[in-house]
């Protein structure tokens, strides 16, 4: 009898055991389930303007030759719709933005109830900050001025755009910036690879803001230089391209007679934009990683920075 007795309690025994030993491993495990990573995503038709809807089982997103899953998928909508936007103007443009500034102005006031505007000037390197993000659209459109227009006085807008990155708090909302510039970089004369476009790039990916840019020349000798003129063109497509946005107006005949039509693009882009989340491959250190965003839905194409943030993953291998 005692013999009989002693078999369940070992086989109760060696139950529990293996109960814990699969919460073990489940324990070790489960971090690595739980890191994602989060980026806006903007849709765009590939001719025409009507913008196909996106569903989660439509995007693809791929590190190299591997897909990553997708974990969520939520369109910029609704209690998903919040945005800080930030309009940011260098002060050594040329004075023909004066002529811009009711367009800019309308462009703020349009703005739904969901969307913050803040007001920068590029001077100096840094970002002077005349508005932070705001609902009160009609304040941040007051706050609005002419440019100094005086030759030099911003030594390089890659600087202020990264002064003011690292000067925004962090936010659940999504986070944007058009600039408006020649994109000269004083700075820097050495070629198409510019650190500091390099660098302002970065910490956008790092932080998820998303960069549009609107090119206008800049006073003085330099703003005339079609040799700067076309390096500055060149790195505000290359820093709106690869946070995610969009560069506009790319001419050397003088600056756009309107800007009207170019708000007009983004005011749709950003309506079409999405919160992505998916499951990267598993590193022991947190860094920066090239992605691809795609999709196969027929006239759409996903437009997202070409690296997004991914956490370190507990327990991955070196």
């Amino acid at each position: 009898m005692k013999a009989r007795s002693v078999v369940p309690r070992m086989l109760g025994l060696l139950f529990l055991v293996s109960l814990l030993a699969i919460g073990t491993a489940a324990g070790q495990l489960a971090p690595t389930t739980q890191v994602a990573t989060r980026m806006v995503v903007t849709a765009v038709a590939s001719k025409g303007s009507d913008v196909p809807t996106i569903s989660r089982d439509d995007v693809m997103v791929r590190e190299g030759k591997d897909r990553d899953k997708v974990l969520d998928w939520v369109a910029a909508t609704g209690d998903h719709a919040g945005l800080e936007f930030f309009l940011m103007i260098d002060d050594s443009t040329g004075e023909n933005v004066g002529s811009q500034l009711e367009d800019l102005r309308k462009f703020i006031l349009a703005q739904p109830a969901t969307t913050k505007v803040g007001v920068a000037y590029m001077q100096n390197g840094t970002a002077q900050v005349l508005q932070k993000p705001t609902a009160d659209h009609q304040q941040a459109a007051k706050t609005l001025r002419l440019p100094t227009g005086v030759p030099g006085v911003n030594a390089s807008p890659y600087f202020s755009l990264s002064d003011l990155i690292k000067k925004w708090p962090a936010s659940p909302n999504r986070r944007e910036v058009l600039m408006i510039t020649s994109g000269i970089d004083g700075y820097w004369t050495n070629g198409p690879d510019d650190p500091y476009v390099n660098s302002a790039i970065e910490d956008a990916q790092r932080s998820g803001v998303i960069v549009f840019s609107i090119y206008n020349p800049g006073a003085g000798h330099f703003g005339r230089s079609f040799y700067r003129g076309w390096y500055g063109q060149m790195f505000l497509s290359q820093i709106s391209e690869r946070t995610g946005g969009e560069s506009y107006y790319s001419n050397f005949s003088g600056p756009a007679v309107s800007f009207s039509p170019y708000l007009n693009q983004l005011a749709e882009r950003l309506l079409h934009q999405y919160w992505l989340a998916f499951a990267p491959k598993p590193r022991k250190k947190a860094g920066l990683q090239p992605v691809k965003v795609m999709t196969e839905v027929p006239n759409a194409e996903l437009v997202a920075a070409d690296r997004a943030w991914v956490p370190a993953t507990p327990g991955a291998p070196e």
